[in-house]
């Protein structure tokens, strides 16, 4: 493939972009509950307000839209990325609990952001009939970086003996160099669609918020109650948690980019009622399971059916107007993380007296989540949003304005123009 060819890619750009961001954030993620007990002296009370203070930034991902008002998105997705990479590098730098707050929120705000601002490139960049696909293979790409950031945190800290604060150094300063190569070599690629540039919640994509939020709830009982139960109720160790990561890894960097191909074939309504059932399945045997190999096999598992969750944006990409894409990748991570603030703290209160109910109440947010899926049409699109629309919430698609050669105007175009 020539130079040329490969700095005018899109899709190109999108996979390095995956791959550093997990590069980086594993390595962030795999020392920090052993950092802050053994450097910070953290009780749970302070691992847990660490904790919400990393979901604030994800809570409040829909504010990005307003910096594309004077940055566009490719230049705010690498921006994103690298203050990710500077959060991570000043990490172990800090080793008290103020400065592992403020590092926490740096490093976040870069990562949904960038998540943010990399969902959207992704549907505007990628033609409909290959997102999937492309989706499948990012997935791979992450989970390719993960392993290796694993393997690298094993070869340096355990054999070679460095220290948690060069470790953090490495992982940030490494995704900062590559970052800014990106940021030079790749090509400033054009919009298809000139995006807009404000907030809105549009009746017609109720059902995509719906599943938006069962799928932040769902996803929450996986990432802490299912991996609490390994260890409270299993007694599995660190060694043994940390394998099951590699195994989900590595499961997806093999089968995401096949999972992609068949939700492409098979449609988002049938993926997705797959997908649910499964997790209804999952979580009653959760509830209900008594010997520590089956449940490691329900985790991993629960982990390679989120891979199917790609229908679920490849099936906004079908019914959104181009130029809402955008601002509601930002208002999807708010409506994703309202979950992820309330559902663990809650959950929490739930797991001290019936840790079989917290996943019979998970089971009921993959029903809920299956009853939605089975009302998206077969060919979803601009018009045809859904099967069955109860409520009367639907609009005709908007029909952009046109300027005198006849092509789409925003409403913005004509007055704010991004600067970067």
């Amino acid at each position: 493939m020539k130079l040329n060819s490969i700095r005018n890619n899109p899709q190109l750009l999108l996979l390095a972009m995956a791959f550093v961001m997990p590069l980086v954030f594993s390595v962030w993620n795999a020392l920090l509950n052993n950092f802050v007990v053994e450097k910070a002296q953290f009780s749970g009370a302070e691992i847990g307000m660490l904790q919400s203070l990393r979901e604030v930034p994800g809570f409040l991902a829909f504010t990005a839209v307003f910096l594309l008002l004077v940055i566009k998105e490719q230049t705010l997705a690498m921006l994103s990325l690298a203050i990710m990479c500077v959060g991570v590098a000043m990490t172990g730098f800090f080793p008290f609990e103020i400065g592992l707050y403020c590092t926490t929120v740096i490093m976040s705000i870069g990562f949904h952001y960038f998540e943010t601002m990399n969902q959207s490139l992704t549907l505007q960049w990628l033609g409909k009939d290959k997102t999937a696909h492309f989706m499948g293979q990012q997935l791979a790409v992450k989970s390719f970086a993960s392993l290796f950031a694993y393997g690298s945190i094993w070869l340096l800290m355990d054999y070679v003996g460095i220290s948690y604060q060069t470790m953090y150094m490495l992982a940030g300063g490494l995704g900062l160099v590559i970052v800014i190569f990106l940021w030079g070599f790749f090509s400033q690629f054009k919009q298809p669609s000139i995006q807009h540039k404000h907030m809105f919640l549009r009746k017609r994509y109720w059902l995509y918020y719906c599943l938006t939020f069962f799928s932040g709830a769902r996803r929450q009982i996986f990432m802490v109650f299912a991996s609490f139960m390994m260890v409270e109720k299993f007694g599995y160790s660190v060694g043994e948690i940390s394998l099951l990561f590699i195994i989900n890894y590595v499961f997806n960097l093999f089968f995401a980019g096949k999972i992609g191909r068949w939700i492409a074939k098979v449609g988002e309504r049938r993926a997705l009622t797959v997908e649910y059932i499964g997790l209804i399945v999952i979580f009653v045997s959760y509830a209900l399971v008594t010997s520590s190999q089956w449940a490691a096999v329900l985790y991993v598992l629960d982990h390679l059916f989120f891979a199917m969750a790609i229908a679920m944006k490849t099936y906004f990409q079908k019914i959104a107007d181009p130029r809402d894409i955008a601002s509601t990748a930002g208002v999807s991570f708010t409506i994703n993380h309202i979950a992820a603030v309330v559902i663990p703290a809650l959950l929490g209160i739930v797991w001290l007296t019936s840790p079989v109910l917290v996943f019979f109440i998970g089971a009921s947010f993959a029903v809920c989540s299956l009853l939605l899926a089975l009302n998206i049409p077969d060919s979803p699109d601009a018009g045809n949003e859904v099967r069955k629309n109860p409520l009367g919430w639907a609009n005709k698609p908007f029909q952009a304005a046109k300027n005198v050669n006849g092509a789409a105007l925003s409403e913005e175009s004509a007055t704010i123009k991004p600067i970067l």
